[in-house]
């Protein structure tokens, strides 16, 4: 945790979910702190690094979401790699595969050989920047490094599904958005989306099974627009004004004016549904 007074809510929260809440251990770490993962790593056979900064509105500086995702990687690898851990599974994004791209290249087919354009800053934004920087210092560590220590990577879409608490995931607000009446009409955005509890899964398995070392592994169940995933929402909740027509992309940019949650995914914007191939597989 980044904060130890919420130690114990976590704890009762994750307690209610599992009887094995004994065997947790909670420390205070953060990213940009090395000297923190060398003490935690120690005696560890795998790593889940799962954190890395999203914030729901965009920072001024985009190196407030680019140095804690770089560095904090790059402090965990080489913490296990000293420390002579085995497998280390990164939560990158799918936003490390189809950005920094042109409209019409969006359109392509992508898998998980596919690289985000981090260089591209006209078709990017920072957190896109963000993931894809971080993963590529890991994989660039990993080929300078023989440490024996081995790397998977997992590429999310956006994460839907059941929340723990309310600090909850940025993606969330999709379904958020939509369910308080904060956008008049939707967005014609889309994703390609993923369950919370399929991503945990596939995270166990990255861990376990030894054919996922040095792969990426993209996770999506499918792609859904912003208007599919209010109809979805309308026929579960009849009671909610849902809106289920579509902005004009023109009033989706003044509107990004005010309601500061959409700036991060404007790049989306017009693009249709993205053909995704999943290359890598588990069987």
């Amino acid at each position: 945790m980044r904060d130890k007074n919420r130690i114990n809510s976590i704890r009762e929260i994750i307690g209610q979910h599992t009887p094995n809440v004994h065997n947790l251990t909670i420390e205070v770490a953060d990213l940009d702190d090395s000297k923190v993962w060398k003490k935690l790593v120690q005696n560890m056979d795998f790593i889940q690094h799962i954190a890395s900064p999203f914030p729901r509105i965009l920072p001024k500086h985009e190196n407030e979401l680019i140095l804690p995702a770089k560095n904090g990687t790059l402090n965990i690898l080489k913490a296990a790699s000293e420390a002579k851990v085995k497998r280390v599974v990164m939560v990158s994004s799918l936003a490390a595969v189809i950005y920094g791209k042109s409209k019409k290249d969006r359109n392509n087919v992508f898998n998980e050989a596919d690289w985000t354009d981090e260089t591209n800053k006209q078709d990017t934004a920072p957190y896109m920047r963000s993931k894809t920087i971080a993963e590529k210092a890991a994989w660039e560590y990993l080929e300078q490094n023989n440490t024996g220590l081995e790397l998977t990577t997992v590429l999310p879409g956006a994460i839907l599904g059941p929340v723990l608490e309310k600090d909850f995931g940025t993606s969330a607000n999709i379904v958020i958005s939509i369910l308080n009446g904060s956008l008049p009409a939707t967005p014609k955005i889309g994703f390609d989306i993923i369950d919370v509890r399929s991503v945990a899964e596939l995270l166990i398995l990255a861990m376990e099974m030894p054919q996922s070392a040095g792969k990426r592994y993209i996770a999506s169940a499918g792609y859904l627009s912003f208007a599919q995933i209010a109809k979805i929402l309308k026929q579960q909740y009849p009671g909610r004004k849902i809106s289920t027509r579509e902005l004009p992309n023109c009033a989706t940019r003044i509107f990004s004016l005010y309601e500061k949650n959409l700036k991060p995914i404007l790049l989306d914007l017009g693009i249709k549904e993205r053909p995704i191939f999943i290359k890598q597989s588990m069987n």
